[in-house]
């Protein structure tokens, strides 16, 4: 849990410039003592950044991790189903966070062994452990963002001929990773709405040759769609396609 606490941390860190972490011997606190005997305490500058950046840290955790994509598709499969209130909402951003920690192991595994590690060892200073947790995250992003993304935020920007990919900023790469996000998470979720659409239209058509047009097609259709998702292990379909559509 320290660990995983730190890789947040630096994490909410590579939003920092370097420079703010380049001088040293600066306190966190500082105490000065009036002339009645009282004391002002004063907090530096790093200390007040960091803080700061800290309530950036629900941003990081849902536009460059797998947790867009994860809870996209779980709201849209519910709604597919036709259950509004089950799962509820905190069961499904509460699957969609443990699962973003399955997916995104491998990267916070190499942030640990790579950033945190050495700089809790004092090998390597702040501003080298973050450059080194922000390659993987990095790479990452990329492998799931689509070049036409990148070109459209790149050209947006005025930036050109971008030689390799570890020359694209942060502020074009995260924009760019959410799109493609976006993009995958609603082609997977009409994937998803396609057979229990096909439900509901069977069952409008039925009620119609019936006569029974006062009914409401949802209240029938709705035992049969739960009945098909449970026969064909939906859940671990759909919790198996998510994790394994990230290219780590």
């Amino acid at each position: 849990m320290k660990a995983f606490t730190g890789i947040l941390i630096l994490v909410v860190g590579i939003f920092l410039p370097i420079n703010v972490f380049a001088e040293a011997g600066i306190p966190a606190l500082s105490v000065t003592t009036n002339n009645d005997g009282g004391q002002t305490y004063t907090l530096s500058i790093q200390v007040l950044i960091i803080m700061t950046l800290l309530t950036m840290l629900p941003a990081a955790l849902m536009m460059m991790t797998a947790f867009t994509r994860i809870v996209i598709v779980l709201s849209i499969l519910r709604t597919a189903i036709g259950t509004t209130q089950a799962p509820t909402n905190q069961i499904i951003i509460g699957l969609s966070l443990f699962m973003t920690l399955f997916v995104m192991s491998p990267v916070l595994d190499r942030i640990n062994t790579d950033a945190l590690q050495p700089y809790l060892n004092e090998t390597i200073t702040s501003a080298q452990a973050l450059k080194m947790a922000q390659e993987p995250i990095s790479e990452f992003m990329m492998r799931q963002t689509r070049e036409a993304d990148i070109d459209l935020f790149a050209g947006i920007a005025g930036i050109e001929n971008i030689e390799s990919p570890s020359d694209i900023p942060l502020t074009i790469l995260i924009p760019a990773f959410v799109t493609s996000e976006l993009k995958t998470a609603f082609q997977i979720g009409f994937l998803l709405f396609i057979p229990f659409l096909i439900i509901d239209l069977v069952v409008a058509s039925v009620l119609m040759s019936m006569g029974m047009m006062m009914l409401s097609p949802l209240i029938i259709s709705l035992p049969f769609k739960i009945m098909l998702f449970v026969l064909a292990d939906g859940w671990t379909l759909v919790l198996g396609t998510l994790a394994t559509s990230f290219y780590i």
